[in-house]
């Protein structure tokens, strides 16, 4: 049976919606018949063909979880349902299971009334030509046929055991955490049992209707009440996870935000030592200053596009032992799967963290000051954000033709970099929003740069709220 998803929830690295109004339980079954004929038919050899599922915290995600997994069953897969928890657990257990493949229910960051899926392979991210490919196979309706099975598994204490394994503190810290009423709460609550030192958690219930605040650590509002707390305990630092467990956002012993960015020099010392030279990828929103440091400690820097199933494949091209975004996606190939995943990347950051003979903020402190912005989101209808982007660059191309200070680069949307710093502008792949960021080494500079952004945007009819 045919069945058309609306092309707007085919994003570029998942699919995406809004409950009842373009993302249903329909949906869910005929994503689970035409993932399962997808995955049959490049495994044609397998006499066996097993994907696991996994959802998140929001109220539609159990139903959109069985809907999948009957489709996915009248395909004849073999379903292991990880059931809740964060996406993650979910890329862990296709590697521990040895699995084709794997789907998490999750609307990630968004508000409570999206949800959408996740999808991986085992070797490599889904996403991009292939959704699309799914799509044409649902709508064609040439769909496998068969009797699969489902086995439930819970695979919590397993995961924690790997997370923890590469745990290595020198002393004890105080630590709070703020699981944002996301996915990702019950797992820290046995996580923090096994790291030695002082916790303080927040809204570690799971609740889908997010009722403390937006589950998005990357917007500094979302990160006060963890601010308070860092003060109040005097904690070593703070990290908060987003809705489904895959993003990290950090506040040092001060209440100070960390970019990611930033975050990804800290990483990067222990990888590049123990991998010399390698590719440390960051995407377009990243700081000119991580892609420096990279190069100062060894590494060799790459700026790549945003978005996580883009930057994973890259890194499996590159061989590539770290990456990160500025969004909160760290990826970890150095001693681990290379997937994005925040409570791996908090373990990480307490290591580093514990061998330092001051606070968080002595990691950073020998880089240089800038100004920047945060992300900046300007909403946009999701049929024309796509178009927008495309007109500022050749606005921007005229500019630099009679100004050779002026440099474009295209990769994903456009940075534009002038002798005061740099800007971006690109259409969000998971939002109906343009992102933007700016940053200088000088206030002066920043003026300038949210002045030339400005004016842009206001060519197409908007304007930023700074």
């Amino acid at each position: 049976m045919s069945y058309t998803f609306n092309p707007t929830i085919l994003r570029e690295y998942d699919i995406r919606g809004q409950i009842d109004k373009n993302l249903s339980e329909k949906d869910a079954y005929a994503l689970g018949r035409a993932f399962g004929t997808y995955i049959k038919q490049e495994h044609a050899d397998a006499a066996k063909h097993t994907v696991c599922v996994g959802y998140d915290g929001r109220l539609s995600s159990p139903m959109l979880s069985d809907s999948l997994i009957q489709g996915l069953k009248e395909c004849g897969i073999a379903v292991i349902n990880v059931g809740l928890g964060p996406t993650p657990m979910l890329y862990f257990a296709v590697k521990h299971f040895d699995a084709e493949a794997g789907i998490m229910v999750t609307g990630s960051h968004n508000p409570p009334d999206y949800n959408g899926f996740k999808m991986a392979a085992n070797k490599s991210p889904i996403f991009g030509k292939t959704i699309q490919e799914i799509g044409k196979i649902s709508a064609e309706g040439n769909l496998a046929e068969g009797v699969g099975s489902v086995e439930e598994k819970d695979i919590k204490d397993i995961y924690v055991d790997r997370l923890i394994q590469d745990l290595e503190l020198t002393r004890e810290m105080t630590i709070a955490w703020d699981a944002g009423n996301g996915a990702a709460g019950e797992i820290l609550q046995m996580l923090v049992k096994k790291i030695p030192g002082e916790h303080h958690l927040l809204f570690e219930d799971i609740d889908g209707t997010f009722p403390n605040h937006h589950p998005d650590p990357t917007v500094d509002e979302n990160l006060v009440d963890l601010q308070a707390l860092v003060a109040e305990k005097s904690c070593d630092l703070g990290i908060a996870f987003d809705g489904d467990g895959d993003r990290i956002g950090v506040v040092d012993e001060n209440g100070d935000v960390l970019r990611c960015d930033i975050l990804m020099t800290i990483y990067a010392r222990e990888v590049i030592k123990n991998n010399p030279n390698a590719h440390i990828i960051g995407d377009v929103k990243c700081s000119q200053v991580m892609f420096d440091e990279i190069r100062n400690m060894g590494g060799t820097p790459v700026m790549w596009k945003t978005g996580h199933s883009l930057v994973k494949d890259k890194m499996r091209e590159l061989n590539s032992p770290l990456a990160g975004e500025l969004s909160g996606h760290i990826f970890f190939a150095d001693k681990y799967y290379g997937f994005d995943d925040a409570l791996y990347c908090s373990v990480r950051l307490l290591n580093e963290l514990s061998k330092a003979t001051g606070g968080l903020s002595s990691l950073t402190a020998h880089l240089p000051k800038l100004f920047n912005t945060p992300e900046l989101r300007i909403e946009v209808s999701e049929e024309e954000k796509f178009a927008l982007v495309p007109r500022v660059l050749e606005s921007l191309k005229i500019l630099a033709k009679n100004d050779d200070t002026i440099e474009l680069n295209d990769i994903d949307g456009v940075r534009v970099k002038t002798p005061d710093g740099w800007w971006l502008l690109r259409p969000s792949n998971t939002q109906d929003v343009l992102v933007a960021r700016m940053e200088s080494d000088s206030e002066d500079g920043l003026t300038r740069l949210k002045n030339m952004a400005s004016d842009e945007v206001k060519k197409l009819g908007y304007s930023f709220n700074f």
